[in-house]
């Protein structure tokens, strides 16, 4: 992690990132509509020093722990850093596995997964790029609670052998399910609303790997099957009789466009900041708040 970004994060993220949250996660249409900024492809290409510059913003103005400011320089100070630095751990998130680098790389391996096999390779490779870059990508996004080791990379190859015949929509709730199982067994970190830790929990750590799986399994069963249902009726039209080729073209258009939409929304349906009621919690845990909700990280 560049050093910059952690001096001006200490402290400062869990707490400003769960006002947020408390503000936006009774809106779906809010979160949706920040997804679009956030997801924005420029995104992948925010240098180190505009990250520091809008941390250092953010840490010494006033009005920053209001995201909903009016001034210009703190929404984009915000904007740039909920893109490119982790909320739970204060990390910089790599370039190639930020949010908006998803998009890019998932759409043309979703459309490369669904063509017809023209030998194994055309089989194998697409599924073990797909299933090797989610796993990096839900371990770098996920719950910071734990420092995970890629330990289920070195077992996505074999997935993409022994899954490839089962659905998009299985493997890519399998994968979040296999990179992140470790928050269901040993917890992951609960704060109050001023973000101070109160434990960690297992609990919380079931419902963030839950919902994320959930959220995975929306996105990619849709950007699967709208594509097919789309082609499905256009082989049945004339234009396509008179012009087979035109096929293909109209399922990467309709593969890039279901995933474009479907990120977002897949991204917004829980918020990143969960909340339980306290009473729900292990016994360890309530009695080091009085406050009836606590929050956690669930992580993209």
């Amino acid at each position: 992690m560049h050093p910059g970004i952690r001096r001006q994060s200490e402290g400062f993220s869990r707490a400003m990132t769960t006002g947020r949250a408390r503000q936006e996660r009774m809106s779906f249409i809010r979160r949706f509509l920040q997804w679009t900024e956030l997801l924005d492809p420029t995104n992948v290409f925010i240098s180190v020093e505009s990250i520091e510059n809008s941390r250092q913003l953010l840490c010494t103005n006033e009005d920053a722990s209001n995201p909903a400011s009016e001034d210009q320089r703190i929404q984009e100070a915000w904007k740039r850093s909920l893109a490119t630095v982790h909320p739970d751990s204060s990390n910089l998130i790599p370039k190639l596995f930020r949010p908006a680098a998803f998009l890019p790389f998932m759409a043309p391996t979703v459309f490369l997964s669904m063509m017809p096999p023209k030998g194994i390779k055309s089989v194998i490779l697409p599924q073990v790029f797909l299933y090797t870059y989610m796993t990096a990508f839900n371990s770098i996004n996920g719950n910071r609670s734990y420092r995970c080791s890629f330990a289920g990379t070195r077992l996505t190859p074999m997935l993409g052998v022994l899954y490839f015949f089962t659905s998009t929509v299985q493997a890519s709730g399998m994968n979040v399910y296999m990179t992140r199982n470790i928050e269901s067994i040993k917890g992951i970190a609960v704060m109050d609303k001023e973000g101070n830790v109160l434990g960690h929990s297992t609990i919380a750590g079931t419902k963030a790997v839950r919902e994320t799986a959930a959220s995975r399994t929306v996105l990619f069963g849709t950007s699967a099957l709208i594509p097919e249902i789309f082609t499905y009726f256009f082989k049945r039209t004339q234009f396509f009789l008179k012009n087979p080729g035109s096929l293909w073209i109209l399922k990467l258009s309709c593969t890039f466009l279901t995933m474009g939409l479907m990120v977002p929304v897949s991204f917004s349906i829980f918020p990143q900041i969960g909340q339980i009621q306290c009473r729900s919690h292990e016994e360890k845990i309530q009695p080091s708040t009085e406050e009836t909700e606590i929050f956690y990280h669930r992580g993209v």
